[in-house]
Protein backbone atom coordinates (compact mmCIF):
# COMPACT_ATOMS: atom_id res chain seq x y z
CA UNK A 1 0.00 0.00 0.00
CA UNK A 2 1.21 3.51 -0.83
CA UNK A 3 0.65 4.81 2.67
CA UNK A 4 2.19 1.81 4.37
CA UNK A 5 4.92 2.85 6.77
CA UNK A 6 8.42 1.92 5.79
CA UNK A 7 10.13 -0.59 7.99
CA UNK A 8 12.72 0.71 10.43
CA UNK A 9 15.30 -1.61 8.92
CA UNK A 10 14.42 -0.54 5.40
CA UNK A 11 17.41 -1.13 3.14
CA UNK A 12 17.86 2.50 2.19
CA UNK A 13 17.73 3.72 5.78
CA UNK A 14 20.23 1.10 6.89
CA UNK A 15 22.54 2.06 4.06
CA UNK A 16 22.31 5.71 5.07
CA UNK A 17 23.27 5.01 8.69
CA UNK A 18 25.93 2.43 7.87
CA UNK A 19 27.35 4.57 5.09
CA UNK A 20 27.45 7.60 7.37
CA UNK A 21 29.27 5.74 10.13
CA UNK A 22 31.76 4.04 7.84
CA UNK A 23 32.33 7.26 5.91
CA UNK A 24 33.28 9.14 9.05
CA UNK A 25 35.37 6.22 10.32
CA UNK A 26 37.43 6.24 7.12
CA UNK A 27 37.65 10.03 7.01
CA UNK A 28 38.96 10.37 10.58
CA UNK A 29 42.44 8.83 10.07
CA UNK A 30 42.77 10.31 6.59
CA UNK A 31 42.03 13.86 7.77
CA UNK A 32 44.05 13.43 10.96
CA UNK A 33 47.21 12.37 9.15
CA UNK A 34 46.74 14.78 6.24
CA UNK A 35 46.41 17.79 8.54
CA UNK A 36 48.52 16.45 11.44
CA UNK A 37 45.65 16.61 13.87
CA UNK A 38 47.43 14.24 16.23
CA UNK A 39 49.31 17.39 17.28
CA UNK A 40 46.22 19.32 18.38
CA UNK A 41 45.66 20.04 22.06
CA UNK A 42 47.19 17.49 24.41
CA UNK A 43 48.24 15.55 21.32
CA UNK A 44 51.27 17.82 20.93
CA UNK A 45 52.67 16.72 24.29
CA UNK A 46 51.76 13.07 23.68
CA UNK A 47 53.48 13.23 20.29
CA UNK A 48 56.58 14.83 21.77
CA UNK A 49 56.66 12.12 24.45
CA UNK A 50 56.54 9.49 21.70
CA UNK A 51 59.37 11.25 19.86
CA UNK A 52 61.65 11.21 22.93
CA UNK A 53 60.50 7.68 23.87
CA UNK A 54 59.30 8.60 27.34
CA UNK A 55 55.50 8.43 27.25
CA UNK A 56 55.19 6.60 30.56
CA UNK A 57 57.42 8.93 32.55
CA UNK A 58 56.07 12.09 30.93
CA UNK A 59 52.43 11.44 31.71
CA UNK A 60 50.93 7.98 31.53
CA UNK A 61 52.13 6.82 34.95
CA UNK A 62 49.68 9.44 36.25
CA UNK A 63 46.67 7.84 34.56
CA UNK A 64 47.01 4.13 35.26
CA UNK A 65 43.26 3.81 34.80
CA UNK A 66 43.70 4.66 31.11
CA UNK A 67 46.23 1.98 30.33
CA UNK A 68 44.42 0.77 27.19
CA UNK A 69 45.19 4.00 25.33
CA UNK A 70 48.86 3.70 26.29
CA UNK A 71 49.12 0.06 25.21
CA UNK A 72 47.15 0.35 21.97
CA UNK A 73 48.40 3.66 20.57
CA UNK A 74 51.34 5.26 22.37
CA UNK A 75 53.53 2.29 23.27
CA UNK A 76 53.59 0.87 19.70
CA UNK A 77 54.41 4.33 18.34
CA UNK A 78 57.22 4.73 20.86
CA UNK A 79 58.54 1.29 19.93
CA UNK A 80 58.63 2.36 16.28
CA UNK A 81 60.81 5.35 17.18
CA UNK A 82 63.15 3.01 19.06
CA UNK A 83 63.38 0.63 16.08
CA UNK A 84 63.74 3.25 13.33
CA UNK A 85 65.37 6.18 15.10
CA UNK A 86 62.77 8.37 13.37
CA UNK A 87 60.68 10.52 15.76
CA UNK A 88 58.35 11.71 12.98
CA UNK A 89 57.50 8.12 12.04
CA UNK A 90 56.45 7.45 15.63
CA UNK A 91 54.22 10.53 15.69
CA UNK A 92 52.54 9.45 12.46
CA UNK A 93 52.05 5.95 13.85
CA UNK A 94 50.48 7.37 17.01
CA UNK A 95 48.07 9.47 14.94
CA UNK A 96 47.14 6.52 12.76
CA UNK A 97 46.57 4.11 15.65
CA UNK A 98 44.49 6.61 17.58
CA UNK A 99 42.29 7.90 14.77
CA UNK A 100 41.73 4.61 13.00
CA UNK A 101 40.22 3.09 16.15
CA UNK A 102 36.58 3.88 15.19
CA UNK A 103 37.03 1.98 11.93
CA UNK A 104 38.61 -0.98 13.72
CA UNK A 105 35.84 -0.83 16.31
CA UNK A 106 33.15 -1.00 13.63
CA UNK A 107 34.88 -3.93 11.92
CA UNK A 108 35.10 -5.78 15.24
CA UNK A 109 31.46 -5.01 16.00
CA UNK A 110 30.37 -6.37 12.62
CA UNK A 111 32.33 -9.56 13.24
CA UNK A 112 30.97 -10.05 16.77
CA UNK A 113 27.35 -9.02 16.19
CA UNK A 114 24.93 -11.92 15.90
CA UNK A 115 21.77 -9.90 16.49
CA UNK A 116 18.96 -10.03 13.90
CA UNK A 117 19.98 -7.79 11.02
CA UNK A 118 23.19 -6.94 12.88
CA UNK A 119 21.28 -4.15 14.61
CA UNK A 120 24.07 -3.44 17.10
CA UNK A 121 26.44 -2.79 14.19
CA UNK A 122 23.89 -0.40 12.67
CA UNK A 123 23.62 1.50 15.95
CA UNK A 124 27.42 1.55 16.20
CA UNK A 125 27.61 3.19 12.79
CA UNK A 126 24.97 5.71 13.79
CA UNK A 127 26.80 6.50 17.01
CA UNK A 128 30.07 6.97 15.13
CA UNK A 129 28.45 9.44 12.74
CA UNK A 130 26.48 11.35 15.37
CA UNK A 131 28.88 11.47 18.33
CA UNK A 132 32.50 11.10 17.20
CA UNK A 133 32.65 14.32 15.13
CA UNK A 134 31.89 16.25 18.33
CA UNK A 135 35.32 15.36 19.75
CA UNK A 136 37.29 14.59 16.58
CA UNK A 137 40.70 16.24 16.71
CA UNK A 138 41.20 16.24 20.45
CA UNK A 139 42.96 13.14 21.82
CA UNK A 140 40.52 12.42 24.64
CA UNK A 141 40.58 8.81 25.78
CA UNK A 142 36.80 8.66 25.34
CA UNK A 143 37.56 8.39 21.61
CA UNK A 144 38.97 4.92 22.19
CA UNK A 145 36.25 4.08 24.73
CA UNK A 146 33.61 4.67 22.05
CA UNK A 147 35.46 2.43 19.60
CA UNK A 148 35.73 -0.45 22.08
CA UNK A 149 32.24 -0.11 23.58
CA UNK A 150 30.36 -1.41 20.54
CA UNK A 151 32.28 -4.67 19.99
CA UNK A 152 32.20 -5.17 23.78
CA UNK A 153 28.41 -4.81 23.70
CA UNK A 154 28.04 -7.24 20.80
CA UNK A 155 30.37 -9.81 22.38
CA UNK A 156 28.71 -9.57 25.76
CA UNK A 157 25.36 -10.44 24.22
CA UNK A 158 26.41 -12.94 21.58
CA UNK A 159 29.74 -14.57 22.50
CA UNK A 160 29.35 -18.32 22.91
CA UNK A 161 28.92 -19.59 26.49
CA UNK A 162 32.33 -21.26 26.48
CA UNK A 163 35.61 -20.62 28.23
CA UNK A 164 36.97 -19.01 25.07
CA UNK A 165 33.87 -16.83 24.83
CA UNK A 166 34.19 -15.77 28.48
CA UNK A 167 37.86 -14.88 28.02
CA UNK A 168 37.08 -12.84 24.92
CA UNK A 169 34.33 -10.93 26.73
CA UNK A 170 36.61 -10.33 29.71
CA UNK A 171 39.51 -9.10 27.58
CA UNK A 172 37.31 -6.67 25.64
CA UNK A 173 35.62 -5.44 28.81
CA UNK A 174 39.01 -4.92 30.45
CA UNK A 175 40.21 -2.84 27.51
CA UNK A 176 37.03 -0.76 27.69
CA UNK A 177 37.27 -0.17 31.43
CA UNK A 178 40.89 0.98 31.15
CA UNK A 179 40.35 3.54 28.41
CA UNK A 180 38.95 6.22 30.71
CA UNK A 181 37.14 6.40 34.03
CA UNK A 182 33.97 6.79 31.98
CA UNK A 183 34.69 3.34 30.55
CA UNK A 184 33.43 1.82 33.80
CA UNK A 185 30.12 3.61 33.22
CA UNK A 186 29.93 2.10 29.75
CA UNK A 187 30.78 -1.34 31.09
CA UNK A 188 28.07 -1.05 33.75
CA UNK A 189 25.62 -0.12 30.99
CA UNK A 190 26.45 -3.29 29.06
CA UNK A 191 25.90 -5.36 32.20
CA UNK A 192 22.55 -3.66 32.81
CA UNK A 193 21.33 -4.50 29.31
CA UNK A 194 22.26 -8.15 29.88
CA UNK A 195 20.04 -8.22 32.96
CA UNK A 196 17.07 -8.04 30.56
CA UNK A 197 18.04 -11.49 29.35
CA UNK A 198 17.49 -12.79 32.85
CA UNK A 199 19.46 -12.56 36.05
CA UNK A 200 20.36 -16.23 35.72
CA UNK A 201 21.30 -16.08 32.06
CA UNK A 202 24.84 -17.17 31.21
CA UNK A 203 25.58 -13.84 29.51
CA UNK A 204 24.54 -11.80 32.57
CA UNK A 205 26.40 -13.99 35.07
CA UNK A 206 29.50 -13.86 32.88
CA UNK A 207 29.28 -10.06 32.67
CA UNK A 208 28.78 -9.59 36.41
CA UNK A 209 31.79 -11.78 37.18
CA UNK A 210 33.92 -9.82 34.70
CA UNK A 211 32.72 -6.50 36.07
CA UNK A 212 33.59 -7.43 39.64
CA UNK A 213 37.11 -8.48 38.71
CA UNK A 214 37.64 -5.41 36.54
CA UNK A 215 36.43 -2.99 39.22
CA UNK A 216 38.89 -4.62 41.63
CA UNK A 217 41.71 -4.24 39.08
CA UNK A 218 40.78 -0.59 38.46
CA UNK A 219 40.89 0.11 42.20
CA UNK A 220 44.23 -1.69 42.49
CA UNK A 221 45.65 0.41 39.66
CA UNK A 222 44.72 3.59 41.51
CA UNK A 223 46.23 2.29 44.74
CA UNK A 224 49.49 0.85 43.42
CA UNK A 225 50.09 3.39 40.64
CA UNK A 226 48.81 6.70 42.03
CA UNK A 227 49.38 9.97 40.18
CA UNK A 228 52.03 12.48 41.20
CA UNK A 229 50.90 15.09 43.73
CA UNK A 230 51.02 17.80 41.07
CA UNK A 231 48.81 15.88 38.68
CA UNK A 232 46.48 14.56 41.40
CA UNK A 233 45.25 18.09 42.13
CA UNK A 234 44.63 18.76 38.44
CA UNK A 235 42.89 15.41 38.07
CA UNK A 236 40.58 16.17 41.00
CA UNK A 237 39.60 19.54 39.51
CA UNK A 238 38.90 17.92 36.14
CA UNK A 239 36.79 15.19 37.75
CA UNK A 240 34.70 17.70 39.70
CA UNK A 241 33.97 19.67 36.54
CA UNK A 242 33.36 16.66 34.29
CA UNK A 243 29.56 16.93 34.48
CA UNK A 244 29.36 20.70 34.70
CA UNK A 245 26.24 21.74 32.70
CA UNK A 246 28.19 24.72 31.35
CA UNK A 247 30.07 22.24 29.15
CA UNK A 248 27.02 22.06 26.90
CA UNK A 249 26.61 25.83 26.62
CA UNK A 250 28.60 25.96 23.40
CA UNK A 251 27.54 26.97 19.92
CA UNK A 252 27.79 23.52 18.31
CA UNK A 253 25.35 22.03 20.86
CA UNK A 254 22.94 24.93 20.46
CA UNK A 255 23.02 24.65 16.66
CA UNK A 256 22.40 20.90 16.78
CA UNK A 257 19.50 21.26 19.22
CA UNK A 258 17.99 24.17 17.30
CA UNK A 259 18.25 22.28 14.01
CA UNK A 260 16.57 19.14 15.35
CA UNK A 261 13.79 21.13 17.05
CA UNK A 262 13.27 23.33 13.99
CA UNK A 263 13.06 20.30 11.73
CA UNK A 264 10.56 18.54 13.98
CA UNK A 265 8.36 21.62 14.26
CA UNK A 266 8.40 22.36 10.53
CA UNK A 267 7.80 18.71 9.66
CA UNK A 268 4.69 18.53 11.84
CA UNK A 269 3.40 21.84 10.54
CA UNK A 270 3.94 21.04 6.87
CA UNK A 271 2.43 17.58 7.35
CA UNK A 272 -0.98 19.21 7.79
CA UNK A 273 -0.94 20.45 4.19
CA UNK A 274 1.62 18.25 2.42
CA UNK A 275 1.69 14.96 4.30
CA UNK A 276 3.60 13.04 1.63
CA UNK A 277 6.15 15.77 0.88
CA UNK A 278 6.55 17.19 4.40
CA UNK A 279 9.79 15.31 5.08
CA UNK A 280 11.63 16.61 2.03
CA UNK A 281 10.19 20.13 2.18
CA UNK A 282 11.15 20.51 5.84
CA UNK A 283 14.65 19.23 5.07
CA UNK A 284 15.09 21.70 2.22
CA UNK A 285 13.90 24.63 4.33
CA UNK A 286 16.21 23.74 7.21
CA UNK A 287 19.27 23.26 5.00
CA UNK A 288 18.52 26.62 3.38
CA UNK A 289 18.26 28.30 6.78
CA UNK A 290 21.52 26.70 7.93
CA UNK A 291 23.28 27.87 4.78
CA UNK A 292 22.17 31.46 5.41
CA UNK A 293 23.31 31.17 9.04
CA UNK A 294 26.75 29.86 8.12
CA UNK A 295 27.31 32.43 5.37
CA UNK A 296 26.10 35.54 7.16
CA UNK A 297 25.81 35.07 10.91
CA UNK A 298 28.16 32.35 12.12
CA UNK A 299 31.49 33.41 13.60
CA UNK A 300 31.99 30.48 15.98
CA UNK A 301 34.63 27.77 15.99
CA UNK A 302 34.19 24.38 17.61
CA UNK A 303 37.78 23.89 18.79
CA UNK A 304 38.67 23.69 22.51
CA UNK A 305 35.11 22.57 23.31
CA UNK A 306 35.95 19.31 21.50
CA UNK A 307 37.77 18.27 24.66
CA UNK A 308 34.99 19.12 27.08
CA UNK A 309 32.28 17.44 25.01
CA UNK A 310 33.78 14.09 25.93
CA UNK A 311 31.17 14.32 28.67
CA UNK A 312 28.48 14.08 25.99
CA UNK A 313 29.86 10.69 24.97
CA UNK A 314 29.74 9.36 28.53
CA UNK A 315 26.05 10.32 28.60
CA UNK A 316 25.01 9.44 25.05
CA UNK A 317 26.85 6.16 24.44
CA UNK A 318 24.98 4.31 27.23
CA UNK A 319 21.67 5.58 25.83
CA UNK A 320 22.41 4.43 22.30
CA UNK A 321 23.91 1.17 23.54
CA UNK A 322 20.82 0.40 25.62
CA UNK A 323 18.58 1.19 22.65
CA UNK A 324 20.64 -1.12 20.43
CA UNK A 325 20.56 -4.00 22.91
CA UNK A 326 16.85 -3.64 23.61
CA UNK A 327 16.03 -3.45 19.91
CA UNK A 328 18.11 -6.58 19.30
CA UNK A 329 16.32 -8.45 22.07
CA UNK A 330 12.94 -7.29 20.82
CA UNK A 331 13.73 -8.75 17.43
CA UNK A 332 14.78 -11.97 19.09
CA UNK A 333 11.43 -11.84 20.94
CA UNK A 334 12.97 -13.31 24.04
CA UNK A 335 10.33 -11.58 26.17
CA UNK A 336 6.76 -11.22 24.92
CA UNK A 337 5.94 -8.13 27.00
CA UNK A 338 9.17 -6.42 25.98
CA UNK A 339 8.55 -7.39 22.37
CA UNK A 340 4.98 -6.03 22.45
CA UNK A 341 6.18 -2.68 23.80
CA UNK A 342 9.04 -2.58 21.31
CA UNK A 343 6.86 -3.33 18.29
CA UNK A 344 4.55 -0.49 19.31
CA UNK A 345 7.45 1.94 19.53
CA UNK A 346 9.01 0.69 16.31
CA UNK A 347 5.76 1.08 14.38
CA UNK A 348 5.62 4.74 15.37
CA UNK A 349 9.21 5.27 14.27
CA UNK A 350 8.54 3.46 11.01
CA UNK A 351 5.87 5.98 10.09
CA UNK A 352 8.44 8.74 10.52
CA UNK A 353 11.37 6.96 8.87
CA UNK A 354 11.92 9.73 6.36
CA UNK A 355 12.00 12.27 9.17
CA UNK A 356 14.60 10.23 11.04
CA UNK A 357 16.72 9.96 7.90
CA UNK A 358 16.41 13.70 7.29
CA UNK A 359 17.49 14.58 10.81
CA UNK A 360 20.42 12.19 10.47
CA UNK A 361 21.47 14.04 7.32
CA UNK A 362 21.03 17.44 8.98
CA UNK A 363 23.23 16.48 11.93
CA UNK A 364 25.81 15.00 9.55
CA UNK A 365 25.82 18.19 7.50
CA UNK A 366 26.39 20.29 10.61
CA UNK A 367 29.26 18.03 11.64
CA UNK A 368 30.81 18.28 8.17
CA UNK A 369 30.69 22.07 8.16
CA UNK A 370 31.99 22.42 11.71
CA UNK A 371 34.77 19.92 11.07
CA UNK A 372 35.77 21.76 7.91
CA UNK A 373 35.92 25.08 9.78
CA UNK A 374 37.97 23.50 12.54
CA UNK A 375 40.48 21.87 10.21
CA UNK A 376 40.94 25.05 8.13
CA UNK A 377 41.57 27.14 11.25
CA UNK A 378 43.88 24.50 12.69
CA UNK A 379 46.05 24.63 9.56
CA UNK A 380 46.33 28.42 9.93
CA UNK A 381 47.18 28.12 13.63
CA UNK A 382 49.68 25.35 13.00
CA UNK A 383 51.45 27.48 10.38
CA UNK A 384 51.47 30.48 12.71
CA UNK A 385 53.11 28.47 15.51
CA UNK A 386 55.68 27.07 13.08
CA UNK A 387 56.47 30.58 11.86
CA UNK A 388 57.06 31.82 15.40
CA UNK A 389 59.21 28.80 16.25
CA UNK A 390 61.50 29.50 13.30
CA UNK A 391 61.56 33.29 13.76
CA UNK A 392 64.07 35.56 15.50
CA UNK A 393 61.38 37.22 17.64
CA UNK A 394 61.91 36.95 21.37
CA UNK A 395 60.15 37.59 24.67
CA UNK A 396 62.82 37.22 27.40
CA UNK A 397 60.24 38.14 30.06
CA UNK A 398 58.98 34.56 29.70
CA UNK A 399 62.19 33.31 31.27
CA UNK A 400 64.70 32.89 28.45
CA UNK A 401 65.79 34.87 25.33
CA UNK A 402 64.93 31.81 23.25
CA UNK A 403 61.27 31.97 24.27
CA UNK A 404 58.61 33.76 22.24
CA UNK A 405 55.03 34.51 23.27
CA UNK A 406 52.09 32.75 21.62
CA UNK A 407 50.22 36.03 22.05
CA UNK A 408 51.98 37.20 18.89
CA UNK A 409 49.63 34.92 16.94
CA UNK A 410 46.61 36.82 15.63
CA UNK A 411 43.63 36.77 18.02
CA UNK A 412 41.32 35.18 15.45
CA UNK A 413 43.17 31.91 15.99
CA UNK A 414 43.09 32.04 19.79
CA UNK A 415 40.41 29.35 19.96
CA UNK A 416 42.95 26.82 18.63
CA UNK A 417 45.46 27.52 21.39
CA UNK A 418 46.03 24.90 24.08
CA UNK A 419 48.31 26.74 26.48
CA UNK A 420 49.96 23.76 28.17
CA UNK A 421 51.16 22.05 25.01
CA UNK A 422 52.11 24.83 22.59
CA UNK A 423 55.85 24.56 23.52
CA UNK A 424 55.89 20.91 22.39
CA UNK A 425 53.89 21.78 19.28
CA UNK A 426 56.45 24.42 18.31
CA UNK A 427 59.28 21.88 18.60
CA UNK A 428 57.56 19.28 16.43
CA UNK A 429 56.45 21.77 13.78
CA UNK A 430 60.04 23.04 13.44
CA UNK A 431 61.23 19.49 12.74
CA UNK A 432 62.73 19.39 16.24
CA UNK A 433 65.05 22.32 15.54
CA UNK A 434 63.26 25.50 16.69
CA UNK A 435 64.91 28.89 16.91
CA UNK A 436 62.39 29.77 19.59
CA UNK A 437 60.21 27.85 22.00
CA UNK A 438 56.67 29.20 21.72
CA UNK A 439 55.16 29.83 25.16
CA UNK A 440 51.65 30.82 26.16
CA UNK A 441 52.01 33.36 29.03
CA UNK A 442 48.56 32.33 30.30
CA UNK A 443 49.74 28.78 30.92
CA UNK A 444 49.13 27.49 34.44
CA UNK A 445 49.68 23.77 33.97
CA UNK A 446 53.11 22.28 33.31
CA UNK A 447 53.43 18.66 32.27
CA UNK A 448 57.03 17.92 33.22
CA UNK A 449 58.94 18.29 36.44
CA UNK A 450 62.47 19.67 36.26
CA UNK A 451 63.83 16.25 37.15
CA UNK A 452 61.93 14.46 34.35
CA UNK A 453 62.87 17.07 31.74
CA UNK A 454 66.51 16.98 32.80
CA UNK A 455 66.63 13.20 32.55
CA UNK A 456 65.14 13.42 29.06
CA UNK A 457 67.73 15.99 28.00
CA UNK A 458 70.57 13.81 29.18
CA UNK A 459 69.36 10.68 27.36
CA UNK A 460 70.74 9.52 24.03
CA UNK A 461 67.83 10.17 21.65
CA UNK A 462 67.13 10.99 18.01
CA UNK A 463 65.49 14.29 18.97
CA UNK A 464 68.23 16.98 18.98
CA UNK A 465 69.50 17.84 22.44
CA UNK A 466 69.00 21.58 21.75
CA UNK A 467 65.24 21.07 21.59
CA UNK A 468 65.24 18.96 24.74
CA UNK A 469 67.28 21.62 26.51
CA UNK A 470 64.59 24.20 25.76
CA UNK A 471 62.01 21.89 27.30
CA UNK A 472 64.24 21.46 30.34
CA UNK A 473 64.62 25.20 30.84
CA UNK A 474 60.88 25.74 30.46
CA UNK A 475 60.01 22.92 32.88
CA UNK A 476 62.58 23.93 35.51
CA UNK A 477 61.22 27.48 35.52
CA UNK A 478 57.84 26.23 36.68
CA UNK A 479 58.28 22.83 38.38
Amino acid sequence: MADQALRLDDHSFRLLVIGGGLGWAVAFPVAALLFRLQLYGDGAMFSYAVAVRDVWAFHWHNVSGRMSVFLLTLLPAEALVWMTGNPSAGIIAYGLLFYISPLIGLAATYAADRSPGRIIFVYACGSTALLCPLIFGFPTEMWLAHAIFWPALALSHYAKPTVAGALLVFATSLLLAFTHEGGLVLLATITATLALRGLRSAAFVRAVASLMVIVALAAAAKIFAPPDDYYADAFLRAALNFFDPAIFEVRIVLVLLAAVIAYGASFMLISKWLPRQACIVALGLLLGALTIYWLHFDHSLHADSRYYLRTALVLAIPLLGAMAAITAMIREEIDLELASLGHSLISRRERALCALASMFMVVTTIHLVETGKFVASWVDYRDAVAGLAMSDQSDPRLGDPRFVSAERIRPALAALSWFSTVPYLSIILSNFAPNRLVIDPAGNYFWLSCETATKSRDSALAVPVQARELVRIYSCLHR
